[in-house]
């Protein structure tokens, strides 16, 4: 069984922005696309939405809402088979729960509140910090449209994982799906103790510190498939301004959230947390088993 491609979708353009992303990933993938909209989407986003919309009823301004946005996947992927639902839950919790039997949740920046477009909406933050499955939060472009791939380049941020990554794999994926080149960046940084009056010199600290970077990043990679054009990269800086600096030259940016079962807060960590911010691409958050 091929797991659907979920969006989550309220009317506003970052939401019909992360329709067409959907539409292109479910193309790639052979899957069928899912377009979701949770009713009580107004609470977080603004009663404004039903006063533009200029309909009466909420439920009809719902069905509006996912039959224009299949209309524009359709449009945009003729050939994915899509089906849209109207739930009538709290959106962060509705989709969470759709991520259960996805292959990916795809969501725009915000919905129709009115603030400025580049921060970040509480319901798509609270998305990526509790699902189950990668979330994509697409971001990088402010004119309606997404142009599919673009750079030819998708990003991945490497850890202490190694081979047991999951963001690894699927970035891994992303790129062969796309003929794509794997930009595999490794950062690192020189503590601030060590300097020169340390037994060692500042210098050789800091290329020990970069030589570890490269054993790690190569330990990972070593099982890379030989089809996908991979680039090593190993960095000195902190990992969060490393990768918004290489988000600049991607399509996709891909970064691992470590899973706490029964921790109730937001399951992050500081560097997705940032990309979800500022990066200048989409980011993908992909959950990592403690």
């Amino acid at each position: 069984m091929v797991l659907p491609i979920v969006v989550g979708v309220d009317g506003s353009e970052p939401s019909l922005r992360a329709a067409d992303w959907a539409a292109d990933e479910a193309a790639l993938r052979g899957a069928p696309l899912r377009l979701v909209y949770a009713s009580r989407w107004e609470q977080y986003e603004g009663a404004a939405l039903a006063q533009e919309l200029d309909t009466l009823s909420r439920q009809i301004t719902a069905e509006d809402i996912v039959g224009a946005a299949a209309q524009r996947a359709r449009l945009r992927q003729a050939d994915v088979k899509s089906t849209t639902e109207v739930l009538p839950d709290e959106p962060e919790q509705a989709l969470v729960r759709e991520g259960n039997e996805a292959a990916a949740l795809v969501l725009g920046t915000r919905g129709r509140s009115g603030l400025v477009e580049m921060l970040l909406g509480s319901v798509s933050l609270t998305v990526a910090a509790h699902a189950g499955c990668p979330v994509i939060v697409v971001r990088g472009s402010h004119d309606n449209q997404v142009r599919a791939g673009t750079r030819g380049r998708v990003v991945v941020g490497v850890g202490e994982r190694g081979t047991d990554s999951a963001a690894l794999r699927f970035a891994v994926r992303e790129a062969k799906l796309r003929h794509a080149t794997l930009d595999a960046v490794r950062a690192w940084r020189c503590p601030a103790h060590e300097t020169t009056d340390h037994p060692l010199l500042s210098g050789e600290s800091a290329r020990l510190h970069e030589q570890h970077a490269a054993e790690v990043l190569e330990r990972a990679l070593k099982d890379a498939p030989a089809e996908v054009d991979l680039r090593r990269r190993t960095v000195e800086g902190p990992a969060r301004r490393v990768l918004q600096a290489a988000s600049y030259e991607a399509d996709l940016l891909v970064v691992g959230a470590r899973r706490n079962p029964g921790h109730l807060g937001l399951q992050l960590g500081r560097v997705a947390h940032a990309l979800l911010h500022h990066s200048a691409c989409a980011v993908a958050v992909v959950p990592e088993r403690a």
